[in-house]
């Protein structure tokens, strides 16, 4: 939007210090002049007849009380100038930087390093936005480019596959069908999953009364034939835990956290246990499951949108399309709560939900 050309801050800030300079000694000099001329008698003859009069005191003053003012004047034009250059020095820096962020750079930083005022503070608060700013653009273009070679791939596997029908019309089209049928089945999830994500990120959602424990026991009581066919023990304990939340995408958020456990488990005899209960003023949600050792440098990357470590991938019908935790990630910190992932140190996962409860 533009705006017409107006007065710079600089010049503003150095018309201000004039001003101000020329009225406070303009006032000095009134008071002084108001002070001398109460002992002063005015007749011919001066105080005493060899003190000076009220004429020619006058006469003798003014011109001094102008060049004063005049000097005072000059005097406020130059150092306001400079000093108010000296001032907005690192608002100039600020704007730089700004001006380099507008156009697309987002590694430069300020790095003011003068003393701590309010200059420093807001170019410190400019460098942690710039940083969350190419932090979060590049979580997105890595996140873009995953989407992309994800939903690509079920894609070409259907191309392959409508080749091959094509140049072999003799091939059974019922084997046909359910490969095909597999693969869009697995390219609609990734779809609903993309969505659900990008939902959860904006936080347009209604909140309502939700109990984590009725949601616990729900989605343990749908994935518990899924638990049986793998031989894991699945237990849910805990009372009643209160929060404010969306009443669809609380209930996803705890099953995925469920079939993760579930799924990333021992090939037998697993355990998955969940867990909630009421901590003070937050309602907490706690899922650990039994499984292989995890590397610590692992833990942090689950939650990133298709950051897979090799430990974690499946290969049977359950593999997943990679956001399972990033979705339940999402939806926590779009309920303004915490997530913790901590492995155990006999192997499996402990992941602890906090959110702000309610009575």
């Amino acid at each position: 939007m533009r705006r017409r050309p107006g007065l710079s801050a600089r010049l503003k800030l150095t018309l201000s210090y004039a001003g101000f300079l020329a009225v406070a000694g303009a006032l000095l000099l009134a008071v002084v002049w108001g002070f001398l001329l109460r002992y002063v008698p005015d007749n011919s003859q001066g105080l005493l007849g060899i003190s000076p009069n009220r004429y020619l005191l006058g006469r003798t003053f003014f011109p001094a009380a102008a060049v004063a003012m005049a000097f005072l004047l000059v005097f406020g034009l130059v150092g306001g100038w400079l000093l108010a250059g000296r001032m907005l020095a690192p608002l100039t820096r600020i704007t730089a930087a700004a001006r380099m962020a507008g156009n697309g750079s987002l590694s430069h930083r300020i790095r003011m390093e003068a003393r701590e005022d309010e200059f420093r503070e807001l170019a410190d608060t400019f460098d942690t936005m710039l940083e969350q700013l190419e932090s979060h653009v590049a979580e997105q273009q890595r996140f873009a480019a995953n989407a992309s070679h994800e939903l690509r791939t079920p894609l070409a596997i259907s191309q392959t596959l409508l080749d091959v029908a094509r140049k072999d019309p003799t091939r059974d089209p019922g084997e046909l069908i359910a490969r095909l049928q597999a693969v869009n089945t697995r390219a609609i999830d990734l779809t609903e999953a993309l969505l659900l994500l990008s939902r959860s990120d904006r936080g347009n959602f209604s909140r309502e009364s939700v109990d984590l424990s009725l949601v616990a026991e729900e989605a343990a009581e749908t994935l518990l034939p899924l638990a049986e066919q793998r031989g894991i023990t699945l237990d849910v304990t805990g009372a009643a835990t209160r929060t404010s939340g969306s009443a669809e995408l609380l209930p996803r958020m705890v099953t995925n956290l469920v079939q993760n456990a579930i799924v990333h488990n021992l090939p037998a005899g697993g355990t998955v246990t969940v867990h909630t209960e009421a901590q003070g003023c937050a309602s907490v949600l706690r899922v650990e499951n039994t499984g292989h050792p995890l590397p610590p440098e692992l833990v942090p990357t689950l939650t990133e949108p298709f950051r897979r470590g090799t430990e974690r991938v499946r290969t049977d019908e359950h593999a997943g399309v990679g956001l399972g935790l990033a979705i339940v990630h999402s939806i926590v910190r779009a309920h303004d709560g915490t997530l913790d992932l901590v492995p155990r140190p006999a192997g499996g996962l402990l992941v602890t939900v906090r959110l702000p409860g309610t009575p």
